[in-house]
């Protein structure tokens, strides 16, 4: 079996790990020039750490991973308002207890099928073409192939999907926000807390720890208006302009950003596909279903995701019936994962000092009864699928 996936993040390598056991023959393209290093801290919650410790990559997950102890709301004079510690919830809350850089799992990933997978940098499909046997990829480099099957694991704005399924709208929900992080040097004052800062008007700014003594900002607004396509110096150009005079740790984050270059800037987008399979064409993480960075099960649902694609692909009769199986079998887990906490976007960046308050007020709660109670299955619904031992993925099981 000839395998395209497209994107080279954390879905489509982890595909590429689980595919190559299968037996099959795995190419990664990837647009960037490049792997992409850094990135905001992602975590590895329920089901998926067993994915990964399946893989064997446990031990390098956990020796990369943040020592992040916990989330807390602040205020300009950096006084607690409100906190949560990452043990709150078994370890599954805001703030997981494995916290890894993104550009970190991705590099471990990387380096995991390094030697069993074509990865090509620079490219990107510009036309898909099915017939019963197969799909004829065209790429913007020049030239056409044809593989078995082609993977769309590239992310919130999907090339493969916008080729294969339809325009962006139809899938793409906004969530009223647009959300940027770049590295900082590290205060020396964080104490391994990601704290977070909300300013009136809808604007939220937060720091957390990283290794090797930095530390990563984010700045993000509550905003109705679509910004459309803005180059990285429009994109630095309009957060300056949007938190000028925002105190807190603020101003040195303005400061560092003209020489930011590893800014990343984007739409806060959920992302739902009703059926994730066209013919020989399957979509993979958040090019399927994505919840948005508020939902906070992205990378879970991706690591999850793979292996129970790759099985079915593994044990299957027909691509087709693969397809069939992978929905079917992730279809509820994918649904709860994708939903948004209480209040969304409004909750996340609360536009009045009033509110803000409230939001604060609501966090504390979070460890009390009866609120604790509440959201515990909030927070353990990354555990909610049960895996199946594929005899080609697992052998040894």
């Amino acid at each position: 079996m000839r395998v395209l996936i497209s994107g080279g993040g954390i879905a489509g390598p982890s595909l590429a790990w689980w595919l190559h056991r299968a037996g099959a023959d795995v190419t990664v393209i990837e647009r960037a020039p490049g792997p992409r290093p850094g990135g905001h801290a992602v975590d590895v919650r329920g089901t998926a750490r067993t994915v990964v410790e399946r893989m064997g990559l446990m031990p390098a997950v956990l020796t990369d991973r943040v020592d992040e102890r916990g989330v807390a709301l602040v205020d300009a004079r950096d006084r607690r308002l409100a906190s949560m510690p990452s043990d709150l919830f078994g370890g599954e809350g805001i703030v997981a207890d494995i916290e890894i850089s993104r550009g970190d799992l991705s590099r471990i990933l990387l380096e995991a099928t390094a030697t069993t997978t074509d990865y090509r940098y620079g490219d990107r499909i510009t036309a898909l073409r099915q017939d019963d046997g197969g799909v004829d990829v065209t790429f913007a480099s020049g030239g056409t192939e044809r593989f078995h099957i082609v993977v769309g694991a590239d992310g919130v704005h999907s090339g493969v999907r916008a080729l294969t399924f339809g325009s962006e709208p139809e899938f793409v929900r906004p969530l009223g926000g647009y959300g940027a992080y770049f590295t900082v040097p590290d205060p020396g004052d964080l104490d391994h807390w990601f704290l977070m800062f909300n300013a009136p008007g809808g604007r939220v700014a937060g720091l957390r720890p990283e290794r090797g003594g930095t530390a990563k900002a984010s700045l993000s607004i509550r905003t109705p208006e679509r910004l459309g396509r803005l180059d990285r110096a429009s994109q630095k150009r309009l957060l300056a302009e949007r938190f000028a005079g925002v105190g807190w740790r603020v101003p040195s984050f303005l400061a560092a950003l003209p020489g930011a270059d590893d800014f990343y800037f984007d739409s806060i987008d959920q992302v739902r596909v009703d059926r994730w399979a066209r013919g020989r064409v399957v979509l993979l993480g958040d090019a399927g279903y994505c919840g948005s960075p508020l939902a906070g099960l992205g990378t879970s649902l991706a690591l999850v995701g793979a292996y129970v694609l790759a099985g079915e692909l593994a044990e299957a009769t027909s691509p087709e019936a693969a397809y069939a199986a992978y929905q079917s079998t992730m279809a509820a887990y994918v649904a709860d994962g994708i939903q948004l906490p209480p209040g969304g976007m409004a909750a996340f960046a609360p536009n009045s000092r009033l509110t803000i308050r409230l939001r604060a007020l609501s966090m504390n709660s979070m460890s009390r009864w009866p609120m604790k109670h509440l959201l515990a299955g909030h927070f353990t619904k990354a555990e909610a699928i049960t895996l199946k031992d594929y005899a080609a993925l697992t052998p040894n099981l």
